[in-house]
């Protein structure tokens, strides 16, 4: 069995920070930020914050008009819409069943990377993301005999998984012309663009009057889910392919599982356990062969 290689690493160090934003999310938006307001402070800062480093390291934030055309209409679907469906499906359903919603994202990710000749994927593939994903579904089941929780926060977290697919394909081909800095610092300023206007009336409306902690997981939210991980991301998705890379989140129910063992003193069953354990099997079956290249 081969090392991990770095850009393996970052994906895993990435969906570990993802797991805990389902849990960190969830909290903030029990304890009075509403959800649209909470993602327009979190992208306004993180889309500021990545343009000043890109600026620092790259001296330019330039892209062809097509290309910013392009990014536009992949930031429209895979930060607007897809932060609807996150923070509302947090909010309607509890983090531990959205997260095992978002599980179906190497599936989306699998069927929208073949249907645009991103990638044709090998049989190999297709077994282990199947694999992976009946560990999710045990995941799920081993919370409470079913999948709980509020249809329509399941429904926007598939909207967000679906969403997110689009935008791990629709950014691939970006990456051989530009650094995973300039499209995230570029794709984030887009994103804070469309989302402030539709939060407005939130930002007007929420009581800025947090405590400590809530201001505490706004600075890891920032840091963690939006900018370190968007470089792991889409560092990843440029060296292995994006359907290899989106098979990695298919470990964020069992980890969020762990998490809520951990932090919130949940209970894991054996079944969640098995889940766990076939996630992982998924995983190293897809890593021991590559993704078929796209016919040119």
């Amino acid at each position: 069995m081969r090392r991990l290689t770095p850009a393996e690493v970052g994906l895993v160090v990435t969906v570990v920070i993802w797991s805990f934003n389902f849990t960190l999310t969830r909290y903030v938006l029990q304890h009075g930020v509403q959800p649209l307001a909470w993602s327009a402070i979190r992208f306004t800062t993180a889309a500021l914050l990545f343009a000043g480093i890109t600026l620092a390291w790259e001296r330019t934030l330039r892209m062809t008009r097509r290309d910013l055309v392009f990014l536009f209409g992949a930031a429209v679907v895979g930060i607007w819409i897809n932060q609807f469906g996150f923070v509302y499906s947090l909010k309607y359903t509890t983090a531990s069943t959205a997260a095992l919603v978002f599980g179906t994202l190497p599936i989306f990710t699998m069927i929208i990377a073949r249907a645009s000749g991103v990638e044709r994927l090998s049989k190999r593939f297709v077994a282990a993301a199947l694999v992976s994903f009946v560990g999710v579904a045990l995941v799920a089941l081993g919370a409470s005999g079913d999948v709980a929780g509020n249809p329509t926060g399941i429904a926007l977290a598939l909207l967000g998984a679906a969403t997110w697919a689009v935008y791990s394909v629709a950014i691939a081909p970006l990456m051989t012309r530009y650094s995973p800095f300039r499209i995230s610092a570029v794709a984030l300023l887009m994103g804070a663009a469309l989302i402030v206007p539709t939060a407005a009336p939130q930002l007007a409306s929420q009581d800025w009057h947090l405590g400590p902690t809530i201001w505490l997981i706004f600075v890891v939210a920032v840091v963690g889910p939006l900018v370190i991980t968007n470089i792991l991301w889409f560092t990843g998705i440029d060296r292995v392919g994006p359907s290899r890379a989106s098979l990695y989140a298919n470990l964020q129910p069992f980890l969020g599982a762990v998490i809520a063992l951990l932090v919130l003193s949940e209970q894991m069953t054996l079944v969640q356990a098995a889940g766990g354990l076939a996630i992982a099997v998924g995983i190293v079956l897809a890593r021991r062969g590559p993704p078929i290249p796209a016919a040119e």
